[in-house]
């Protein structure tokens, strides 16, 4: 292990995951376009237990972030066990990049790297709005200069739409997260991301079967997803999800997360047959 800081961080926390820290340490500075590394969360604050996430901030040089940005998915697919793309991250505040969600098996166990990626002429921002722990800096002392195109790049990627591929991912990435707050205990948490999934599976429900829409949100559901069997069948599922006790358990979350993967077989069978492996994978990790 070459790298100080990440030594010190394991030596003084001992995190079940100080494998999967290491290695994705060594993958994320073998790019001579990451200029920093610091890792966030539980891991930075020493609080990290068995199901604590790897959370890392990589700063890459700004004319070569949406590069980097675009080879994270069979990047780490390859070398770190991703079994899905990642999640585009909507609950991690704006600090100038792009934030990710990534599920992998590692060492036989499903495991969660969330990884922030942001232009170096940005990091001072993620210091300002987020605990870090720096790891590794390439030239700590070199000035960063805006690049005008990756500012527009970060924007658009932020505003982007998912298409059903990514609804289906966030559905199954919350719904892991929602399993680690219920073992936690973390009620108010879990609470308040169940609505987060529901309102995953309600968006793929309308962008697979009713694209075209001009309502917002949940509105008109029944008049245009219910016209058909199919969309009734999907909307049911849906149904059973918004009446389930507010406050979720294992027992619900189980349920919940067979209730997206029927209605992806029935709405968007494509997609789900072409992450199939993965699929089977999470299923099995998740205990479904």
């Amino acid at each position: 292990m070459n790298h100080p800081g990440l030594r010190h961080l394991l030596e003084t926390n001992r995190p079940d995951q100080f494998a999967l820290l290491e290695a994705a340490t060594e993958l994320f500075t073998r790019s001579d376009a990451v200029t920093d590394l610091l890792v966030r969360g539980s891991l930075a604050r020493g609080t990290a237990d068995r199901l604590s996430d790897v959370d890392f901030v990589v700063a890459v040089e700004d004319a070569r972030f949406p590069e980097f940005v675009s080879a994270l998915n069979p990047l780490i697919a390859t070398e770190l066990g991703g079994i899905l793309p990642g999640w585009r991250d909507t609950i991690v505040g704006d600090m100038g990049g792009l934030g990710y969600v990534f599920l992998l098996v590692w060492v036989d166990h499903l495991q969660q790297l969330d990884l922030y990626a942001v232009p170096a002429s940005r990091l001072a921002r993620v210091r300002e709005q987020s605990l870090c722990q720096p790891i590794f800096s390439r030239d700590p002392d070199a000035a960063r200069t805006v690049d005008a195109e990756t500012t527009g790049f970060v924007t658009r990627e932020a505003r982007r739409p998912p298409d059903c591929e990514n609804l289906l991912i966030e559905a199954l990435v919350i719904g892991y997260l929602i399993r680690k707050r219920v073992t936690r205990g973390q009620n108010f948490i879990a609470y308040s991301e169940w609505f987060l999934f529901n309102t995953a599976v309600k968006n793929l429900i309308k962008t697979a079967l009713a694209p075209s829409s001009s309502y917002y949100g949940w509105y008109q559901l029944n008049e245009e997803v219910g016209r058909t069997p199919l969309g009734r069948e999907c909307l049911h599922h849906l149904t059973a999800l918004v009446t389930a006790a507010p406050s979720p358990t294992l027992e619900s979350v189980t349920e919940g997360l067979n209730r997206v993967i029927a209605v992806a077989e029935k709405a968007i069978p494509q997609i789900l047959e072409s992450h199939r492996d993965a699929i089977d994978a999470y299923r099995r990790y998740m205990e479904l």
